[in-house]
């Protein structure tokens, strides 16, 4: 494991964790902001009367109406990231994250609507008759680039697994296990079986289960995050200062909170943010391709809304939700994943001041002196009915642990344990208090209501509609690259194997799951930012050309 997770944070490096990566989206939000004058403010009220179909022309190409289409693309994007991923980007990066989701949110909106023209503009029909598009469409007949084009459709076959697939089966299965106690293994094996019963079915399947499910799910989850914000109304400006002083500067240290600086906080609320609504990655415009309009445009306009209902709407109120709450500060009972400890050397205590300097420049990449338990070759520890004898440090979800226990087949362990570059070797389980992060922090702060212990069990649910359409898009969104590259008949194996891959997620560790993610997200959005940068021209005068056509006919 120790391995596979040095590749993994070495890949991670050069692609969503590295310096370029939130200029590089967020730069490009940005740009097309300007460059299309502010789209998001202008077309607004405008995408709204194309999803009701106020603009609707008889006899369009497309497999979908504009609300089913954007109902498809949002349930792709309504999931994890926006119940598990707020709470990881506070967990990272504290409140300072949330106003970084905002940003990619709001210039999000204009990448949205700029990848989805492009991809309309150059979408056909595949050997069955339905239609298809996609940033590889884009690639290939906008750009004459089809080697780019094979290249993001590998990436978005990953991705569908490593973004699509894999988180939304494990925050499932932890949300299910903390509320209900049901065995990871067991939520694997079930929803794995409902997931093949949908996606076996094919795309007009896909698109009825969405249109169905979305709608209901957001709204439930709404009323449920209002009642608990509500309830804590004394902590709301609180909060909202808090994102917005902390935004340049880095979260500070408070409770078991050990603090995250300027860089940290925003790549990390950048990377969520891109997680939670995908503008800029390339996934939407697979979905929006299916639309019934002859104008590409038309369909970018009903895209942009997806930031701002995925975003700046529902991100918003579990964030607040978990800041007013202060679940997010509070060490909790846990069971320790592996990925996710660290053993130091000496004791270290975030009730003094000097050690929280100390370990916050070892969290952040800053000079410390803080090191690892074993780091230059292994350490024997002893340990008696559960607890270690050496005086030494646990960290456990960016936080120091505290009553820790070392359990072996569920009883105190009594023995020796070998520790290497801070990690234990042998096959034991350590329990203790510590941070909570994704789904987990999020349920707990959605029991802090007059709801009490029956916020756990809404947020359990909702997350599961929420996550498992998710996974149901991001099989469609996968299909659509498979048949790109090798035709419709390899779409079974697919599917097939992604079922595979939806059970065995959700026994695997949430940070490792969270790790993969952020890596296959960047696979895709790093080609298909670079695709629109080039058609910048052409897309600024698609958009401009529909909006002078709008116009003159007084719509």
């Amino acid at each position: 494991m120790g391995g596979f997770q040095g590749i993994l944070e070495f890949l991670d490096s050069y692609l969503q964790s590295a310096v370029y990566f939130p200029f590089l989206l967020l730069g490009t939000g940005i740009f097309f902001t300007l460059y299309l004058g502010f789209p998001q403010i202008r077309y607004f009220r405008h995408a709204w009367d194309v999803v009701r179909g106020k603009h609707d022309k008889e006899g369009a190409d497309g497999d979908a109406s504009h609300f089913q289409a954007l109902s498809t693309a949002i349930s792709g994007t309504v999931g994890t990231g926006n119940i598990g991923g707020v709470g990881f980007a506070i967990f990272l990066g504290g409140p300072a994250a949330l106003f970084w989701m905002w940003m990619t949110a709001f210039f999000g909106m204009t990448t949205k609507l700029v990848e989805v023209t492009l991809s309309h503009r150059y979408r056909e029909k595949d050997d069955q008759g339905f239609i298809v598009g996609g940033p590889m469409f884009v690639m290939e007949k906008g750009l004459n680039m089809k080697w780019l084009g094979v290249l993001f459709a590998l990436a978005t076959i990953i991705s569908s697994f490593g973004s699509g697939n894999m988180p939304q089966s494990n925050n499932i299965a932890v949300g299910l296990q903390d509320t209900f106690g049901i065995e990871p293994w067991m939520t694997g094996l079930v929803l794995a079986i409902l997931m093949a019963v949908v996606i076996l079915g094919g795309v007009k399947r896909i698109i009825k289960v969405a249109e169905k499910v979305v709608p209901t799910m957001a709204i439930v989850y709404v009323v449920a995050g209002l009642i608990v914000i509500a309830t804590n109304y004394e902590n709301i400006l609180p909060s909202f200062a808090s994102v917005l002083s902390d935004a340049f500067t880095g979260s500070a240290a408070v409770g078991g909170f050990l603090g995250a600086s300027f860089a940290y906080a925003f790549n990390k609320g950048v990377g969520r943010g891109l997680y939670s609504n995908e503008a800029g990655q390339g996934s939407a415009p697979i979905a929006h391709a299916a639309a019934k309009t002859d104008d590409p445009a038309s369909e970018g306009m009903v895209s942009l809304l997806e930031p701002f209902i995925d975003t700046i709407l529902i991100c918003t109120l579990t964030g607040l939700v978990i800041l007013s709450s202060g679940v997010w500060i509070e060490k909790h009972e846990n069971t320790f994943q592996r990925f996710d400890t660290e053993l130091l050397s000496g004791r270290w205590s975030d009730a003094n001041e000097a050690d929280r300097k100390e370990i916050y420049g070892y969290l952040n990449g800053g000079e410390t002196a803080v090191e690892r338990l074993g780091e230059q070759g292994a350490i024997a520890l002893t340990v008696v009915d559960g607890e270690i004898q050496e005086d030494i440090t646990i960290l456990h979800n960016r936080s120091i642990a505290e009553s820790v226990v070392v359990l072996s087949g569920g009883e105190p362990y009594t023995g020796d344990l070998s520790v290497e570059k801070g990690s234990i070797k042998e096959s034991v389980v350590l329990t203790g208090k510590s941070l909570i992060h994704s789904a987990s922090l999020t349920a707990e702060a959605f029991t802090r209501s007059f709801m009490g212990d029956l916020g756990r069990p809404v947020v359990a649910l909702v997350l599961l509609l929420f996550a498992f359409t998710t996974a149901v898009a991001w099989s469609y969104y996968g299909d659509r690259a498979v048949a790109y590259l090798f035709g419709t008949k390899w779409l079974v194996p697919y599917r097939l194997s992604y079922v595979v891959g939806f059970f065995i997620a959700a026994i695997s560790d949430t940070s490792l799951i969270w790790l993969i993610a952020a890596i296959t997200v960047a696979l895709m959005t790093i080609p298909n930012l670079i695709a629109i940068l080039l058609l910048r021209v052409e897309v600024k005068s698609l958009v401009n050309d529909y909006w002078h056509r709008v116009r003159s006919q007084g719509e």
